[in-house]
């Protein structure tokens, strides 16, 4: 075997006049597994696409086990053996496990259209069984966990025969369980003699599972050497240029006494029951909970996105009935949904139009028509662009899809702060992005709270809720069974509530 899986030499490639990568040169080993990290915007995604075909490179050359590679599309990358294995799984949801396998390869009859049966089962079989899943093969693919819908792409890698496998983010949604399960089968594949690219801001796991590390920033190569050379605190170092002396930026006001927003014994049968809180004038209040404890289904249900039974939603005291998204905004409240590729961008649309969507009124003209003026939407973009640095080069119509996840997520918040929302409700607003892109979305909520916003701040990471939040509540099954005070976190008390049920008093929740 080439002693090299994978070699870039002076990789550069622009979009929209921003400059996603500069003369990248990097050897991957054979058989190995190389973690690659970086800032969001920082080239990783970008690289990996070069080499998957996605995009073709404006300088710079590729070989693949030796030989020269230039790719000019996906196929040819998936037929010199690499595949990947997204964040947002490429799988067809409504087929079943067996069909999403053989997609675009059934195995035939000799030379005939006809697909050989037998053959697709014992193979479909064989998949299943080298990835560890023991789920019958007619399942359709919706009834899956995230965990096993990864299991399934897997499978279709090794079907392929894929040689190289790149893993974007690949535990972004997974358990704990899932998550070991996961390690555990890139070791097995990497045993096999694959070589892995493995791609996540989870710095402890790129440490824990790779053999060699490169660092991207502002799409330069920065570093790059044996996992054993580094350290969290050194990969955060050499990803922002700078050491991070504190992730989580103290705030300069207390909250305030005053009621800003409520939620009053809101109910959704089966999903969520007699939930009450509130929130004061500056104040971030954390919502923790395992994933299926109610969490986002309550806070859609808040914005009106989704409907509830009973129950009551209230803004400085004021009943919004059965809220709709508009009334919601119109009362200054804003929702930044977990899911921003598929509920918070417009993917197609550039930057500076995804930030103007919810201001575009503010900006009309007087007279019947209300033409929009497009000088003062695009100047009022620009300034909060620049606010919360989103790269967006010069005309800022790069389309959304383009940016990075940080970037991304920066633009979801953006639009929401040019509306200049009271109460804003954050589902997981940090999953899939850097430290260095936290940074800032924490130093966003900070600023905002400190000119009298309030913010109901969902996470999954129990770390990122202790730091920011001035109170924690937690859900399980649906209902409210913890509520904990800034000074008085106790990590096993506030998990002990997630998972049984027993926390601190309910008066809390006030």
């Amino acid at each position: 075997m080439a002693q090299w899986a994978v070699e870039f030499q002076n990789i550069s490639r622009s979009f929209f006049g921003v400059r996603a990568l500069k003369d990248v040169t990097l050897a991957v080993r054979a058989g190995k597994v190389l973690g690659l990290v970086g800032e969001n915007g920082a080239g990783k995604s970008t690289l990996v696409n070069v080499l998957g075909g996605v995009v073709p490179p404006h300088r710079g050359s590729m070989k693949l086990f030796g030989e020269t590679f230039a790719p000019t599309c996906p196929a040819d990358a998936t037929r010199a053996g690499i595949a990947f294995i997204h964040q947002e799984l490429n799988l067809f949801a409504n087929l079943s496990i067996a069909d999403n396998l053989f997609i675009d390869g059934f195995p035939r009859l000799g030379k005939s259209p006809l697909i050989d049966g037998r053959r697709t089962r014992r193979k479909v079989r064989a998949l299943l069984e080298a990835v560890d899943l023991r789920l019958p093969p007619p399942t359709p693919v919706e009834a899956l966990t995230p965990g096993e819908k990864q299991l399934v792409e897997i499978a279709k890698a090794l079907g392929r025969d894929s040689r190289v496998i790149i893993f974007d983010e690949p535990t972004t949604s997974l358990t704990a369980v899932e998550r070991k399960r996961l390690f555990d089968l890139i070791a097995k594949l990497n045993k096999q003699g694959r070589t892995i690219i493995y791609i996540s801001h989870t710095l402890e796991d790129v440490l824990r599972i790779s053999d060699d590390i490169a660092v991207l920033r502002d799409g330069s190569l920065v570093s790059t050497g044996p996992s054993s050379s580094y350290s969290i605190d050194g990969l955060i170092a050499e990803m922002v240029g700078r050491r991070i002396e504190q992730l989580y930026p103290p705030r300069g006001k207390a909250p305030g006494t005053d009621t800003v927003f409520e939620v009053r014994n809101l109910t959704q049968p089966g999903i969520f029951k007699a939930v009450s809180f509130k929130l004061h004038r500056g104040e971030v209040v954390g919502l923790f909970g395992l994933m299926g404890s109610g969490r986002t289904e309550l806070a859609r249900a808040v914005f009106g996105l989704d409907p509830f039974k009973s129950g009551a939603v209230l803004v400085r005291k004021r009943d919004l009935g059965t809220p709709s998204p508009a009334a919601c905004i119109r009362h200054g409240l804003a929702f930044v949904t977990e899911n921003r590729r598929e509920e918070g961008l417009l993917l197609e649309a550039g930057v500076l139009e995804n930030l103007d969507l919810l201001t575009l009124k503010k900006y009309a003209r007087p007279g019947p028509l209300g033409f929009v003026d497009r000088t003062k939407t695009e100047a009022a973009a620009r300034r909060i662009a620049e606010k919360l640095t989103i790269k967006i080069g010069r005309t800022g119509k790069q389309p959304a899809r383009n940016l990075s996840g940080g970037n991304q997520q920066k633009v979801v918040i953006g639009r929401w702060l040019l509306a200049d929302p009271k109460v804003l409700i954050l589902d997981e607003p940090t999953r899939g992005i850097d430290v260095g892109a936290k940074c800032e979305i924490y130093r966003i909520v900070n600023a905002l709270v400190e000119e009298g916003a309030s913010v109901l701040f969902i996470s999954s990471e129990l770390e990122e809720l202790t730091g920011m939040a001035d109170r924690i509540l937690v859900m399980r099954k649906g209902e409210i069974t913890g509520a904990f005070r800034r000074g008085e976190y106790r990590p096993e008390a506030i998990l002990q509530a997630a998972f049984s049920g027993q926390g601190a008093p309910a008066a809390l929740t006030e």
